[in-house]
C-alpha cells in the first residue's frame, strides 16, 4: 500500500492590519512671533505641549532672530511649523503671515515670554465656546514671581482717561477706576469681565472672524494692533471677554527693553488710535495732552531726582529723549490701506 498523501498545507494568512489612525484636526493654531528669545521661547513651546490637551497646531516665526533661536526651535520641536524668517517683519505682519497659513477654526497668538498654567489654553477654548457673542477671548496673566501682571487687558483709551495718565492722575489714584479707567482701577482680574481690547500676548479669535476683519492693520509698526483690532471687531459686533480661569505667566517685554524709542512707539500707536476712534472733537485736545507726556514726565522724574530719588532721574532722562523727538512721533504712524492684508501664499 502507498503511503498516504497528506492534506495540502493551507496558507495562514496574516491579519489585515489596521488603517493608521489619522490625527485629529486641530481645534486652534497657535501662533507664536519669537525674536532673540530663544531660551524664553523653548520654555513657551515646552509648557504648552506639556498643558494642552486639545488637538493644535503650533507655527512659529522666527523674525530672523541672531541667537540661534530658529535652529533650537527646529531640533527640540521637530513636529512644530517653524517659518523661519531672513528679516524681521515685526509682531503684527508675523502674525499675519502664520494665520495664512493656520487650519484650525479657532486662532491663538502667544507670546513666546509666556509660560501656559494649569491647562490655560483649553479653559480659553472652552471659555470662547462658552461665550460665543464675544468674538475674541482672553486669560490672566501673571509676572514670574506670580503676582498679577494686569496688562492682559484694558479699556479703550478716551480723552478723560489720557487726562488722567498725562497729569499723572492715573499714577496718584492707581486704584481707582475713576481716576485710572484704562486700568480698570483695582480690578485684579479675577472675575470673567468685558474689557476695551485683550493684550497680543494671549490672545484668541474665531479664525474666520480674523479673516473676515483682515487681520492686524500693518499701520501699526509695532504696539496698538490688538487694540485695533478689537475696536474693528467691536464695530462689527464683538464684546472682547477675559476669563482668570486661563492663566499664564507673562514676563513682559523680553525682547523689546524699556527704552526710549519703545516709548516712541507707543505714544506713536496712542496717537494713531486717537486720530482713529475718538470722536473728532476730542481729538485735538487728546493728541495735545499725548504730546505733552513725555515732558511731564521728565520735570516729575528731575523733581523726584532732586529728592534723591535715584530712579527717577534715569526715568526724567529717558522721557527728555522722547520729548526730544516728539516731531517724529506727534502725528502718529503713517496710514497705510486699511486693513493691511497679505496675499495667500505670501512668505517671508
Amino acid at each position: 500500500m502507498s503511503d498516504p498523501v497528506p492534506p495540502p498545507e493551507v496558507p495562514v494568512l496574516a491579519e489585515p492590519a489596521a488603517p493608521p489612525v489619522a490625527a485629529p484636526e486641530p481645534i486652534v493654531s497657535i501662533i507664536v512671533v519669537s525674536y532673540n528669545t530663544r531660551e524664553m521661547t523653548l520654555e513657551c513651546l515646552s509648557s504648552l505641549a506639556a498643558q494642552t490637551t486639545i488637538p493644535y497646531e503650533l507655527i512659529v516665526v522666527d523674525n530672523a532672530s541672531s541667537d540661534g533661536s530658529a535652529e533650537a526651535i527646529a531640533e527640540a520641536f521637530p513636529d512644530v511649523r517653524l517659518i523661519a524668517s531672513r528679516e524681521n517683519h515685526g509682531f503684527a505682519k508675523a502674525n499675519n503671515i502664520a494665520a495664512l497659513e493656520a487650519r484650525a477654526p479657532y486662532l491663538l497668538l502667544l507670546n513666546p515670554d509666556t509660560v501656559t498654567l494649569d491647562h490655560a489654553i483649553d479653559r480659553l477654548v472652552a471659555f470662547a465656546e462658552r461665550t460665543p457673542e464675544a468674538g475674541i477671548w482672553g486669560g490672566r496673566t501673571l509676572y514670574g514671581d506670580g503676582s498679577l501682571n494686569a496688562g492682559s487687558c484694558n479699556a479703550l483709551q478716551s480723552l478723560w482717561s489720557i487726562f488722567c495718565r498725562t497729569t499723572g492722575l492715573a499714577v496718584a489714584f492707581k486704584g481707582s477706576a475713576f481716576f485710572n479707567p484704562e486700568n480698570y482701577g483695582s480690578w485684579d482680574r479675577s472675575t470673567e469681565r468685558e474689557v476695551g481690547y485683550v493684550c497680543g500676548c494671549f490672545f484668541l479669535i474665531k479664525r474666520a472672524f480674523w479673516n473676515r476683519l483682515g487681520g492686524f492693520d500693518l499701520t501699526f509698526v509695532m504696539y496698538g494692533e490688538e487694540t485695533d483690532l478689537c475696536c474693528r471687531a467691536r464695530a462689527l459686533g464683538a464684546r472682547p471677554r477675559i476669563t482668570p480661569e486661563a492663566t499664564i505667566i507673562h514676563y513682559v517685554g523680553a525682547s523689546t527693553k524699556r527704552r526710549s524709542s519703545k516709548d516712541v512707539l507707543v505714544l506713536k500707536a496712542q496717537v494713531t488710535l486717537a486720530k482713529r476712534y475718538l470722536p473728532g472733537w476730542q481729538q485735538g485736545p487728546a493728541i495735545f495732552l499725548l504730546s505733552l507726556r513725555p515732558l511731564v514726565r521728565k520735570l516729575g522724574g528731575d523733581l523726584l531726582g532732586l529728592l534723591g530719588k535715584t530712579k527717577a532721574k534715569e526715568e526724567a532722562r529717558r522721557w527728555g529723549e522722547v520729548w526730544k523727538t516728539r516731531a517724529s512721533w506727534k502725528e502718529g504712524f503713517p496710514q497705510l490701506p486699511h486693513p493691511a492684508r497679505l496675499e495667500k501664499g505670501a512668505r517671508p
